[in-house]
């Protein structure tokens, strides 16, 4: 049974993959898009979107908590900065995967992810 498994574990330790994670999602806030393998993506995509809606609610504990997961001054500011502006109306779905074929060396499936 599959119950309460509700995330790959990418072939990683719990650190290294919480790690690569938030280095991901951290590219994405910085760049708006990035391109990486598809599982990632979509790990990825369910941390992105957690921290968008918790600074939509635009208050101290929101602010500490998203400073707890991407520890960066500038990025969290930017983030409160543009986020609740942005996805007001959304009440979800604010982030995009879009796949973009395979990788040469390996045949990983590729994608982009990108914030709509």
């Amino acid at each position: 049974m599959r119950h309460r498994k509700g995330n790959l574990r990418l072939s990683k330790a719990t650190d290294q993959r919480m790690a690569m994670l938030k280095g991901l999602v951290r590219g994405l806030f910085l760049h708006e898009k990035i391109r990486t393998s598809y599982a990632r993506a979509k790990e990825a995509q369910k941390l992105a979107e957690k921290i968008i809606t918790i600074a939509k609610k635009n208050d101290l504990f929101a602010r500490r908590k998203v400073e707890s997961i991407m520890a960066e001054k500038k990025l969290v500011s930017y983030i409160f900065k543009v986020c609740p502006e942005r996805f007001e109306g959304r009440a979800g779905g604010c982030t995009r995967v879009i796949k973009t074929g395979f990788r040469r060396g390996d045949a990983a499936q590729m994608a982009v992810l990108e914030l709509v």
